[in-house]
């Protein structure tokens, strides 16, 4: 199927995610099918949508005419079976429980058309091993970020039986939202934002469990290096400004080694400096490439100043 042909889709699961990810579809205009096992939960989801839209249209994301017609475009159901059946595209948004999700995927292959697309939003789990589905080739994760009405990205993650023109769909459907997808080559566990975050969230815990620092101490550290970083040169262009050579250094300080690093230095890229590390600055000079990096750096920290980012919300 074409991603611009999907009409009608089933979201299972009405929480913290569920409820984001029925709204983003219903933004592009397409008809989302909420289901959940609790009305309650249901009616909340929808007084939360509502309410994310109403800050949405503060920021003139969307208007105040159009808030009505996408709270109407979200159906919610505690019927699955009935919810999902003709549906074009279903994901899963349940709790991380691995039963619960092999049910939720077994009603979901016995209502859905064998040609549906059936993608999880799991944040882990090997979901290709953990349930059964009549085609595998249609099984797929594309994981969403909290909150899925505001960050752009979703990582599309396929199992060793996804075929390649899921895979393609899944990305291009997410382009269609207005997402932001990224399309790992294989499945990893905890794909790419959540095995780095999770490295950081070890540290941070390693940190605090020894009392070296308070949480307003790594905070306040935290905002005012990587918060001003991270949204101009990410994680792994950073290396090419710290020099892959200095950064092959402070991992062999460290007792270990790096064979990619290694075969960079030797081949004499060692990033801004040579023009050539990890990204090709096509024979830029290193100050043509810092004086860029110090502008939107520059713009950034003013940003950030201007909005009272460093102080806890």
């Amino acid at each position: 199927m074409d991603p611009n042909d999907v009409k009608i889709v089933a979201v299972v699961g009405a929480g913290v995610m569920g409820h984001s990810i029925a709204q983003v579809f219903a933004q592009a205009g397409i008809e989302v099918n909420l289901i959940d096992t609790s009305q309650k939960v249901l009616d909340h989801a929808i007084e939360l949508v509502k309410s994310n839209l109403s800050v949405l249209a503060e920021f003139g994301r969307v208007t105040d005419r159009e808030v009505t017609s996408i709270v109407k475009r979200i159906h919610a159901s505690t019927d699955l079976p009935s919810a999902a059946e003709g549906v074009d595209f279903a994901i899963e948004a349940v709790p991380e429980i691995p039963q619960l999700k092999k049910e939720v995927f077994s009603q979901l292959d016995e209502a859905c058309s064998r040609e549906t697309v059936l993608a999880s939003n799991t944040s882990g789990i090997d979901i290709f091993s953990t349930v059964e589905v009549g085609k595998p080739e249609r099984l797929v994760i594309t994981h969403w970020f909290a909150p899925p009405h505001i960050i752009p990205l979703v990582e599309v993650v396929p199992g060793m039986k996804t075929s390649p023109q899921v895979i393609s769909f899944a990305a291009e459907l997410m382009k269609r939202l207005g997402k932001k997808p990224t399309v790992l080559k294989k499945f990893t566990r905890l794909f790419v934002v959540n095995r780095i975050q999770n490295a950081i969230g070890a540290a941070v815990l390693k940190l605090l469990d020894e009392g070296w620092v308070t949480p307003a101490d790594i905070d306040f550290a935290i905002k005012n290096t990587l918060g001003i970083r991270l949204p101009i040169i990410g994680v792994a262009q950073n290396y090419d400004f710290t020099g892959l050579d200095v950064a092959l250094d402070i991992v062999r300080s460290l007792g270990r080694d790096n064979a990619l690093l290694e075969d960079k230095v030797k081949r004499g890229e060692l990033g801004a400096k040579t023009s050539k590390g990890f990204y090709d600055y096509r024979g830029r000079t290193e100050a043509e490439i810092l004086k860029k990096r110090d502008r939107l750096l520059l713009k950034m920290l003013d940003h950030l100043e201007e909005t009272h980012a460093f102080e806890p919300l």
